[in-house]
């Protein structure tokens, strides 16, 4: 079976622009969810993928597709051996696990193990 897209996240400098155009062009409503690391704007993207957007210091916006591992240091594991790099080591958060990978001809990807099973 292969791993599901469940969650895109927004990576952007200008979060305002980000929302209004959504609301304006597709009529996304971030709802602001305050968390450890700050606050965070949940999308409800219409269907069964849910949406964020998150402000850091990017030059340029970036989407993060998030896809569903069973196991996140296997696949973590997995995606070093077919020459991709880490962005960010697995680590814990609230929900379950994340780590995001780099690959070339593929950019970033962000894989997650929830804690509790969908």
């Amino acid at each position: 079976m292969s791993a599901p897209l469940v969650h895109l996240e927004l990576h952007t400098g200008d979060p305002d622009a980000a929302c209004s155009f959504g609301a304006e062009l597709l009529g996304w409503e971030p709802e602001r969810v305050q968390t450890r690391a700050g606050n965070y704007l949940l999308l409800d993207l219409g269907g069964e993928v849910g949406g964020g957007i998150v402000e850091c210091g990017t030059s340029a916006p970036i989407w993060l597709p998030y896809v569903e591992v069973d196991r996140i240091a296997r696949v973590t594991d997995d995606a070093r051996l077919l020459g991709a790099s880490l962005a960010l080591e697995p680590r814990e958060g609230p929900a379950g696990w994340r780590s995001v990978i780099r690959a070339a001809g593929v950019g970033e990807i962000a894989l997650w193990q929830p804690k509790e099973p969908r």
